[in-house]
């Protein structure tokens, strides 16, 4: 068994709820999580130069042939960040930053060996979010990111230009102590091993007459 496989016949497993939700609450837990104050999502194509390092293998022999390229992180990069409070508009900020995407390029070179270099894309945000101040614990800005590029053109060297399909998704966030209902602890199901094994059927027996 598992959490999805236990058809949520358990209630100490997570899952949906069936009945009252408030049947089985036994306590408030103090949770250190991070906590989202605000989120937005901005998806857009972007046509970037971009030049590689650390090629593997080693000096490919020249011109390189695109082939392919996609983000090799989740999570983007900020910088000049500037968070500017909105005078008319109470509790939102103009947020503009730099987010930089860590990219992996796939290539063939001039005698058909396949190869892959790093590098990064960069995209700027300016958007409006609501992001609380007067506190001790100040949130941060963070992004995660995606990059796809289905298209690009050799330059010279090392160097590509390409077009990238690229989701950003900032977030205003904390850590912070949430305190939240509980059901009790979570209980763990067996796990439910994969087997072929010939003597399944015989080992599912019971080992006296019933």
């Amino acid at each position: 068994m598992s959490f999805c496989n236990n058809n949520n016949q358990n209630a100490g497993c997570p899952g949906s709820i069936n009945g009252n939700p408030l049947n089985g609450l036994c306590e408030k837990v103090c949770v250190q999580t991070t906590k989202i104050f605000d989120a937005c999502m901005l998806q857009t194509s972007l046509d970037s130069t971009v030049t590689l390092t650390n090629l593997t293998p080693a000096s490919p022999a020249l011109p390189l042939t695109f082939v392919s390229g996609s983000s090799t992180s989740s999570v983007g990069t900020i910088t000049a960040l500037t968070i500017t409070p909105i005078s008319d508009r109470p509790g939102l900020s103009r947020v503009t930053t730099t987010v930089s995407i860590p990219v992996q390029i796939a290539y063939t070179d001039a005698n058909g060996v396949a190869g892959v270099g790093v590098s990064t894309v960069s995209v700027t945000e300016d958007v409006i979010m609501c992001v609380p101040t007067g506190s001790v614990i100040s949130p941060v800005i963070a992004a995660t990111v995606n990059m796809a590029a289905p298209r690009g053109t050799y330059v010279s060297d090392y160097t590509f230009s390409i077009t990238s399909c690229i989701t950003v998704i900032l977030k205003v966030q904390a850590d912070v102590n949430l305190l939240i209902p509980s059901y009790g602890y979570c209980k763990i199901p067996q796990c439910t091993e994969f087997s072929q094994d010939a003597c399944q059927g015989v080992f599912d027996l019971p080992i006296f007459p019933v």
